[in-house]
């Protein structure tokens, strides 16, 4: 288990760490389904699927391959029907806003690195008053390569001048995890999340926490 210091960046995953966003891909999933006469699914069906993009969504729900001769076609308005809907339904998880208060109160800054684009990230956590006071979001525009790679994270604690080994770094999906053991901070798998679970999760050296509200103690063990 990782070395633990006293932390003083948390950074987060956005979807299934920070925000259930969930909801609002469905239901611009399911418009979609609905407008080419396909059956809709149901948020079982495609919750460990959205830490993982777009085009898995697509080949999912409508059960083709990137091959497809309506792959394009179908993701496109996807993505043109999820940004009409970004904040209709997304909500902070339980326990997300308590250890928001606490981050503030204790003076640890925190921001975001996500593998979602700054044209849908940025409107999401605008949207959340409870966000005001993140102080860098890194998305793929800002780096030659997503996690897993480790660059994100870096670049975050290198804009904040922060130490990796004084940073805290959570997410939902194995490449948050291998992301954050690359980069040398000390990372926490969130199974309250999308992707991880209690067998899969915990492959990797690093704590897990069934939900937000671990997070305080995590900090402050």
């Amino acid at each position: 288990m990782q070395e633990r210091t006293k932390i003083k960046l948390v950074l987060f995953d956005l979807d299934g760490t920070l925000i259930d966003t969930a909801p609002d891909f469905l239901s611009s999933l399911n418009n979609v389904l609905s407008r080419h006469n396909k059956k809709n699914v149901t948020s079982s069906d495609i919750r460990t699927h959205i830490s993982e993009g777009s085009s898995k969504l697509i080949k999912h729900a409508f059960k083709i391959k990137d091959n497809d001769i309506n792959f394009n076609k179908y993701k496109t308005e996807f993505l043109i029907e999820y940004k009409k809907n970004l904040t209709e339904k997304s909500k902070l998880f339980d326990g997300i806003e308590e250890v928001l208060k606490y981050l503030d109160d204790n003076k640890i800054i925190y921001g975001v690195v996500t593998n979602k684009y700054h044209e849908y990230a940025d409107p999401i956590i605008e949207s959340f008053h409870q966000l005001k006071n993140i102080k860098i979001v890194i998305c793929p525009d800002d780096v030659k390569i997503a996690k897993p790679n480790p660059e994100g994270i870096l670049l975050a604690c290198k804009k904040l001048n922060v130490n990796p080994n004084e940073t805290m770094f959570l997410g939902d999906h194995q490449n948050d995890i291998l992301a954050g053991i690359s980069a040398g901070v000390f990372v926490i798998g969130c199974l309250y999340g999308y992707s991880l679970s209690e067998s899969s999760g915990k492959i990797y050296d690093c704590k897990y926490i069934n939900n937000a509200s671990e997070i305080i103690s995590e900090i402050n063990p």
